[in-house]
């Protein structure tokens, strides 16, 4: 599955009311770590059908990261039932994420 890019107009659909546990990214194009992550993001997205995988832009969804306490990026939080079940700070390897989802 394609990551799905998410902003404020989409985000309780996408996120919030998500029948599929939800991995987001948060991410900015300038954050160096960010663009290292990207393509982690990306396999995961593409291997795993039983989680949906969802990217935000910080600089353009400031009000989300802000209402998550995104206070560093990456971050990423996994959604479980419109919850946060898990989160992970900075660049880790992918099986750190993949831990995360179990």
């Amino acid at each position: 599955m394609k990551e799905i890019e998410v902003n404020a107009s989409n985000f309780d659909t996408e996120v919030m009311e998500s029948d599929k546990p939800v991995l987001v990214d948060f991410w900015a194009t300038w954050c160096g770590p960010c663009r290292m992550l990207g393509p982690v993001i990306a396999q995961i997205a593409d291997e795993r059908d039983d989680i949906k995988v969802c990217k935000i832009n910080v600089d353009e969804a400031p009000s989300l990261a802000q209402q998550f306490n995104v206070m560093g990026i990456p971050t990423v939080l996994l959604f479980k039932n419109g919850e946060i079940a898990g989160q992970s700070v900075g660049f880790v390897p992918k099986q750190k994420l993949l831990d995360l989802l179990n």
